[in-house]
């Protein structure tokens, strides 16, 4: 997921993105811990991707706040 296509979406869209890496980040983290984790690259992609939301979501937050 890149922050050109975050940007085009509305707050809303974004929480619920959020949301759902949020999930997603847990799921994985409990396969971690059971040994059934199978793309561990992918543990680090959606902390990365909840991070890039949560950097967009600030951006938009700042610029409404001006």
């Amino acid at each position: 997921m890149k922050a050109e296509e975050l940007r085009g979406k509305t707050p809303d869209q974004l929480r619920d993105q959020l949301v759902a890496l949020k999930k997603e980040a847990f799921n994985l983290r409990f396969q971690a811990a059971t040994n059934q984790l199978e793309n561990t690259a992918r543990m680090r992609a959606v902390r990365r991707d909840a991070a890039r939301v949560l950097t967009v979501l600030n951006q938009k937050a700042a610029e409404a706040a001006k």
